[in-house]
């Protein structure tokens, strides 16, 4: 899927993904990102939604967005209530959705110079 949208003065974007890679800027990474408009971040343990962990949340956390997306891969799922509790303590909203509506979602609000966060899990 290729996204076209691009306003805003955000140094990084999503121009395509796919399940098992995604392409920020000119670049194509086949592991999850951490992303936001002005950071990006491949340090992120978490390839499944099976592995995702308190550590990688708290990476989104210490970026203190205003919400963080969290692109689950192929398929929609929720984070156990336990991991999301110190997103919930610090204010910080959590969408969890599909990889690819978490690219989309993720351009439409850098666009509206959001500070928003993306975890971007991509198997």
């Amino acid at each position: 899927m290729k996204l076209a949208r691009d306003q805003g003065a955000a140094a990084y974007r999503i121009r395509a993904y796919e399940p098992g890679w995604i392409q920020v800027n000119q670049q194509t990474y086949e592991h999850s990102v951490l992303l936001t408009p002005g950071q990006l971040s491949t340090g992120i343990s978490a390839q499944t939604f099976a592995e995702l962990g308190d550590e990688d949340l708290q990476a989104a956390a210490d970026l203190d967005p205003e919400i963080l997306l969290l692109g689950t891969g192929e398929r929609q799922a929720f984070p156990d209530r336990a991991l999301m509790r110190g997103l919930i303590g610090s204010g910080i909203g959590l969408e969890a959705m599909d990889t690819a509506a978490a690219c989309r979602t993720f351009n439409m609000l850098v666009g509206d110079d959001r500070h928003v966060c993306a975890l971007l899990l991509l198997r």
